[in-house]
């Protein structure tokens, strides 16, 4: 009878765990993506960069 390659298994559980742990940072970081999407839409329509009326510097568009 053949012995165990315990070698062998090891490997596959230490992939397994690797996989596992990358998938996860991705998700989170998939995540992290679509929160900040969601919070710099505000800040695009945000008007405090205009001038002042009457000041010489053009407003920002």
């Amino acid at each position: 009878m053949a012995t165990p390659n315990y070698g062998y298994e090891k490997r596959q559980k230490e992939l397994a765990k690797k996989k596992k742990k990358e998938e996860k940072l991705k998700h989170k970081a998939e995540r992290k993506v679509g929160e900040g999407v969601d919070d710099a839409a505000p800040e695009e329509n945000d008007t405090t960069d205009a001038a002042e009326p009457g000041s010489d510097v053009p407003a920002q568009p």
